[in-house]
């Protein structure tokens, strides 16, 4: 993906709406629109915003596992399985 073409002034926007869409959709990447020469606003697709919103979500989830791991706030895994089996057999009994 080539940033420098996906950079579009508002006018553009404002004349090419349904265009924009379209395309947005078909390509998958976002689009810069500028006012007075600056970066104001990304537009993208909504598959992509969400694919997006999900890989922030799990780095957010590994970096708060790193910080834990990093605190000594972890267990072994067997010595969870063994809690939870417990507390299964124990519930069912």
């Amino acid at each position: 993906m080539k940033l420098s073409r996906q950079i579009k002034p508002i006018s553009y926007l404002r004349a090419h709406t349904a265009e924009i869409v379209r395309t947005l959709g078909e390509r998958q990447e976002p689009l810069i629109i500028t006012q007075n020469g600056e970066a104001k606003v990304v537009i993208q697709d909504i598959d992509s915003y969400e694919e997006t919103e999900n890989t922030i979500a799990l780095l957010k989830i590994l970096a708060l596992g790193n910080r834990q791991i990093e605190a000594g706030q972890t267990e072994p895994a067997s010595d969870v399985i063994a809690r939870i089996r417990e507390r299964s057999r124990a519930g069912s009994a």
